[in-house]
């Protein structure tokens, strides 16, 4: 029987190597790309850092106020990720040279099959080198690959020799590789199922695949021979090209908690935009928007609605939001986190629904919003805004300043 061959690339800091790639005076310089500091103030958290950063305990998902308190010196950049969509289109065209079977988990890492490409293009790792040098040349990025008959343990090795790793684990030796790993490395081990298997004496990958199948079992249910097969390196998952996304969808958490309505309302007309551009740009419209309100007090309250016509246009969704945020109970709380996401996704060829007789006709609009979306997609979606958004953005700068 021939051995599958499965590929996980994952590139290497990739929003903070592009932006030192783009402006070379930060090469060998710890880049964090994320929300902004506010010189230790900042609410929101690091997307990414460089592995000049990660020397000083820096890494996704810091509140960014640590990062700043950690690496003061570092260069605190906002995430472009238009760029970074960009970059990545480019790079997945380059698996797509080898293999049809490519599933994204997200902009910089994904797993190819190139079990049926090995006849073309040589052994699998010969192709995980040619990937990684063509990335090289072209972008001039890195990324780190693991090669092994399955995902979860190609997964594992792309991660072992970062950056700029390549490690192929040869059919029959899965279990071997991943003996000596610690747990924290195995699929669905969080935090408390790590507490959990700690307790039950499991330091290694190795000892859950020795451990008593029965107790693992009565512990964590099905996940527990779920949990033994993988770190018996035993995955027959296969390699599923990108599937539509089920839901679109985009949040916020305000620098400062408000209840000032414009703020709000402006607010809720900048997710609209983003998760319209993204409808858009996926090629569907949602039926369905629902509205995520948290409060100071992190209480967390949604709110939904459904209509017969889908839609991609942010005037649309940003009505049906204010509606939404009208069934909001009251509360004297200040508002800390907004979110929208758009579900019930339908292709735009297959959405268009009645026109009404009495209501302008569409085109109009379908070709603002085309301009809009080339003009944003090429410089930024900040170089165009509405003038409500653009006055509440002035009125909080004043009022930082001010304080």
């Amino acid at each position: 029987m021939t051995s599958r061959w499965i590929l996980h690339i994952d590139m290497d800091a990739f929003y903070a190597a592009i932006e030192q790639h783009d402006h070379p005076e930060y090469r060998g310089k710890p880049v964090i790309v994320g929300a902004d500091p506010q010189a230790g103030k900042g609410r929101g958290v690091v997307s990414a850092a460089s592995y000049e950063a990660r020397t000083f305990d820096i890494h996704s998902a810091l509140p960014i106020r640590h990062a700043f308190q950690r690496c003061p010196q570092g260069i605190f950049l906002p995430v472009r990720m238009s760029r970074y969509r960009e970059i990545s289109d480019r790079i997945f065209s380059i698996f797509q040279r080898y293999t049809d079977l490519v599933e994204p988990l997200s902009l910089d890492e994904a797993f190819l099959d190139v079990t049926g490409s090995v006849r073309l293009y040589g052994p699998a790792e010969h192709i995980g080198h040619q990937i990684q040098h063509e990335i090289q040349n072209e972008e001039g990025l890195s990324a780190s690959v693991g090669i092994a008959p399955n995902k979860f343990v190609a997964k594992v090795a792309s991660d072992l020799k970062k950056p700029r790793g390549f490690v192929i684990v040869q059919p029959g030796t899965e279990a071997d590789f991943l003996k000596n790993l610690l747990i924290e490395r195995l699929w669905g081990a969080g935090p408390k199922t790590a507490t959990q298997l700690h307790r039950l004496g499991c330091r290694t990958i190795g000892d859950v695949a020795a451990y008593s199948t029965h107790v693992l079992i009565k512990t964590f249910g099905t996940n527990g021979s779920h949990l033994q097969e993988l770190a018996r390196g035993i995955d027959s998952r296969d390699v599923i090209p990108e599937e539509p996304a089920k839901s679109i969808g985009a949040e916020t958490t305000f620098n400062e908690d408000t209840r000032d309505i414009m703020v709000i309302h402006a607010t809720l007309l900048q997710l609209a935009e983003q998760v319209a551009r993204r409808l858009r740009r996926t090629g569907v419209r949602s039926q369905t928007l629902t509205l995520k309100f948290r409060d100071e007090a992190f209480h967390t309250i949604t709110r939904a609605s459904s209509t017969a016509d889908a839609t991609d246009q942010a005037p649309e969704l940003y009505q049906r939001s204010l509606a939404l945020l009208e069934r909001i109970p009251r509360s004297r709380k200040k508002v800390r986190l907004l979110g929208l996401t758009a579900s019930i996704l339908i292709p735009t060829k297959e959405s268009g629904g009645q026109l009404s007789l009495f209501e302008p006709s569409p085109e109009k609009a379908q070709q603002l919003t085309t301009a809009l979306d080339a003009i944003q997609e090429k410089f930024g979606t900040d170089v165009i805004l509405r003038a409500s958004v653009l006055a509440t953005r002035t009125d909080q700068r004043k009022k930082s300043r001010k304080r």
